[in-house]
């Protein structure tokens, strides 16, 4: 699936088409919230759209405090519109279950379009999560 298609004035790319030969590029993603993860300071976002799911990172080197700040306040399943940069990821820190899984997005904003309450039942499962 061509990112051209899906290019908008919102976005510029699929978050779950993002691969190894987009790193170095800016990029403009729209999707879901899938799931967070907060390292204390250091926050992953795992945004889902059409076309799967890329990991997020947030850190002190790159994105500003506000920013990390929106990143560690977001619920699951809120639409968020993000910029950043597309970066290789260690090899030790590839996801090989993820499409996306060599890449992770850097971002440096993260905009609230709808904040979501958590649904009563999971709208997406990763492989392994169980029903409530």
């Amino acid at each position: 699936m061509s990112d051209a298609v899906f290019a908008t004035a919102m976005r510029s790319h699929l978050a779950g088409a993002l691969r190894a030969e987009h790193a170095g590029s800016s990029v403009r993603l729209a999707g879901w919230v899938h799931r967070t993860r907060d390292l204390g300071g250091l926050v992953f976002v795992d945004l889902r759209d059409r076309a799967g799911i890329v990991q997020l990172s947030l850190g002190p080197a790159w994105a500003a405090s506000e920013v990390i700040a929106i990143a560690q306040g977001l619920g699951p399943e809120t639409v968020v519109l993000v910029e950043g940069t597309v970066v290789l990821r260690d090899a030790e820190r590839r996801n090989p279950e993820l499409a996306s899984g060599d890449v992770e997005v850097q971002a440096t904003a993260i905009r609230v379009v709808g904040a979501a309450d958590a649904p009563a039942i999971p709208v997406a499962r990763a492989k392994g999560d169980k029903l409530a």
